[in-house]
């Protein structure tokens, strides 16, 4: 097996609501911020972690291929691939639906790796294809908030309802990014002698998942919408044109 491309995929992602990555506080401070955004260490400004974008394009492809139930909501393995091919043997008919998911299964494991444990699988597959950078604030878009006196984080108050009285009680307070901000993205894809394009379109359906879904803590409460702007113009209407769900 042969390393024959690296590309990088650039571009911006941009905030549509506020974004929340945890910054995993070991210790309350009174009156305090309950839960802080994660910060880079010497320049205290707020960052997403390449491990964030990599773990929620990971999910939700793999909440797409239909496997939760098998994965019992673990990562999916080389061995439920081999459960799935197993399961292939055994059906009287050929079964397009575990076909696809033997095929998005092996991308997935291709694209983002499978466990030390499973030597013969990892052999067969070859080095994990992708990489995700940790996504820094855009340094054009933090000129112009420095020079328009633009907070890089706000503190949104959180409470809870009595159904019965109608009143808000167990007050908390949340850090996230604002809406706007702009952060820089890089992720490379190795290609290796034998692999197509599928992989790559892959990847692709996984960030079109993300921005159709949501980033970070509190989705479900609207937090976390972004949008991906690539800096290749072909790259970004082929991402434009894909629909997950077609």
């Amino acid at each position: 097996m042969k390393l024959i491309q690296v590309k990088e995929i650039k571009g911006k992602i941009i905030l549509k609501t506020g974004l929340h990555i945890g910054a995993g506080d070991t210790e309350m401070r009174i009156g305090g911020t309950d839960n802080t955004v994660i910060k880079h260490p010497h320049t205290l400004e707020p960052y997403i972690p390449g491990s964030s974008l990599k773990g929620k394009v990971r999910s939700l492809l793999e909440l797409r291929s239909g496997l939760m139930l098998d994965t019992e909501g673990e990562p999916i393995t080389a061995e439920i691939l081999k459960k799935l091919k197993k399961k292939r043997e055994n059906e009287s008919e050929k079964s397009k639906i575990i076909e696809d998911q033997i095929k998005e299964a092996e991308m997935i494991l291709k694209l983002f790796g499978t466990s030390g444990a499973d030597v013969e699988e990892a052999e067969s597959f070859g080095p994990t294809r992708v990489s995700f950078s940790d996504c820094y604030i855009d340094d054009s878009w933090k000129k112009d908030a420095i020079e328009q006196n633009l907070p890089f984080t706000e503190i949104k108050p959180e409470n809870t309802i009595d159904r019965i009285k109608g009143t808000a009680k167990n007050p908390r307070f949340t850090e996230r990014v604002p809406a706007g901000v702009e952060f820089r993205f890089s992720i490379s894809l190795k290609k290796m002698d034998g692999d197509d394009e599928s992989l790559e379109d892959f990847l692709l359906l996984g960030l079109k998942l993300l921005q159709m879904d949501a980033l970070g803590g509190n989705g479900s409460r609207g937090d976390g919408k972004v949008k991906f702007k690539f800096d290749d113009s072909e790259f970004q209407q082929k991402f434009n044109n894909i629909n997950p769900f077609f």
